[in-house]
């Protein structure tokens, strides 16, 4: 007799775009990796009730309708089929957080085997509130959680036990920059092309950025700065005003959110990323400039440092440093050398631990160690 090998039912409630960032690009490979879908019968639900960056957090009472949505689909899930698990993009804290306590009720009314994947970090800056606290408890009673680095470990270890807690790199379909001039045959007469793509919030840290670039100005070094990026709560007036403020209107140029070939462009196009972000975990940016052959500069913040290796694929600087970021940036600006040498290391770091097959594959070793558990 053939025996039939039945597939472990996962439920993901996941962040999936619009709007576009870290947690809504994971929730996309998760939905389309064939791996995944192959090795478990998957439900997605998608738990995104923004359509626009700048809409993310705001508007309780316009979104409520949206909310009513989102818990009837999950409640209709529970309720209609039986799974071995369910997977949830939770997030660590504010109106987000308060607005996925109701599916986590109801996880818990239909004793669901609950596995949380954190895309930020916060739970430890919230916990002394009494309410707060008790949430935590709830939600993080008898659960497992991903986490992309054993630095944010920290963040929930109240809460959760350390054996109950997996690691997996983030990772990224690959991109050919073929097209693009290779760095080292760039010419070396050429303005050092600086760039920052990310989001524009300030957390990211572009302010910083513009800081850095004005002490540059100062020191007569040539260079351009390019800002690619999603407006959030930064706006464009604000940041043109900014950036005038600081004289920097002949070295900075603001692109506007780019994707597809234009952002791959800018990517080929530069000669050092610069990522002063305030608070993250491990950014996926990061990994597209690595693979870009970039040498990146970004802080000591969250799990990057077990992305970026400081001195060799870049620099790490402390947070709200703009002299430090200067001092990184003029280095890579006046040694074109050092530019390509640790491009290539970061590419090479790149395809050894952070491409979107190497994810997959730890994402389905964890899926099925916890449908056992």
């Amino acid at each position: 007799m053939i025996e039939i090998k039945v597939r472990p039912k996962i439920l993901f409630i996941l962040h999936m775009p619009p709007p576009l960032h870290g947690a809504a690009k994971v929730g996309q490979h998760l939905f389309e990796s064939a791996e995944i879908n192959n090795s478990f019968e998957c439900t997605f639900i998608n738990l995104q009730t923004s359509k626009k960056l700048s809409d993310t957090g705001k508007g309780f009472f316009s979104k409520f309708t949206s909310f009513l949505s989102l818990y009837r689909k999950v409640f209709i899930a529970l309720r209609s089929s039986s799974y071995d698990s369910c997977y949830m993009t939770i997030n660590s804290g504010g109106f987000a957080y308060y607005k996925e306590i109701v599916i986590v009720f109801l996880l818990r009314l239909f004793n669901q085997n609950i596995l949380y994947h954190f895309h930020n970090k916060g739970v430890s800056k919230t916990q002394h509130r009494t309410i707060n606290h008790l949430l935590y408890r709830y939600s993080f009673k008898n659960v497992q959680c991903i986490l992309s680095s054993e630095r944010l470990y920290f963040d929930i270890k109240k809460y959760v036990s350390k054996e109950d807690v997996h690691y997996c790199f983030y990772g990224i379909p690959p991109t050919d920059y073929q097209q693009s001039v290779e760095k080292s045959s760039k010419e070396i007469d050429n303005i050092p092309k600086l760039l920052f793509l990310s989001n524009l919030i300030i957390e990211k840290g572009p302010y910083i950025l513009l800081d850095a670039c004005r002490l540059l100005k100062t020191r007569n070094v040539d260079f351009e700065c390019h800002i690619v990026g999603d407006w959030g709560d930064i706006t464009e007036d604000e940041l043109i005003a900014n950036i005038k403020e600081r004289e920097l209107t002949k070295h900075v140029v603001v692109h506007g959110r780019q994707v597809g070939r234009r952002k791959n462009e800018l990517l080929s196009n530069s000669d050092v990323f610069v990522l002063p972000t305030l608070n993250d975990c491990s950014p996926l940016v990061l990994l597209e400039a690595m693979q870009a052959e970039l040498p990146v500069i970004t802080t000591i913040e969250g799990g990057i440092p077990d992305v970026v290796q400081d001195g060799k694929t870049g620099f790490l600087v402390k947070k709200h440093d703009a002299i430090q970021l200067a001092d990184k940036m003029e280095i890579l600006i006046q040694n074109p050398e050092l530019r390509v040498k640790m491009g290539k290391a970061g590419k090479t770091r790149f395809e050894q631990q952070f491409t979107l097959d190497k994810f997959e594959s730890r994402m389905v070793e964890i899926f099925a160690n916890v449908v056992q558990d």
